[in-house]
């Protein structure tokens, strides 16, 4: 998969360092990947949210942290919205 906003999982690994593990490795793993449909999302990360719109929340460092995504099965893209914590999540219009 292409994965676009990066800039972002950058700017939010300064602020919380550590969440950079978990990011790294999202992100090796996801552009080594060609998901199909969000069954295929689901097969990895058991706690991601499917979301209308082909939105995905995933949980990171255990859900202390969240960070939305749009993917374009079709186009195999995964566009990162925002990253945020979980009280900041919980203040997000999903």
């Amino acid at each position: 998969m292409k994965v676009i906003g990066t800039n972002k999982i950058d700017e939010f690994i300064r602020k919380h360092t550590d969440s950079k593990n978990w990011l790294q490795a999202w992100l090796a793993e996801t552009r080594s990947r060609e998901w199909q449909s969000p069954v295929d999302v689901k097969l990895r990360y058991k706690s991601a949210s499917i979301l209308g719109d082909n939105r995905v929340i995933f949980d990171i460092k255990g859900n202390r942290y969240r960070m939305e995504t749009q993917v374009s099965y079709k186009m195999k893209v995964v566009f990162i919205k925002r990253l945020g914590t979980h009280a900041e999540y919980s203040r997000w219009d999903t």
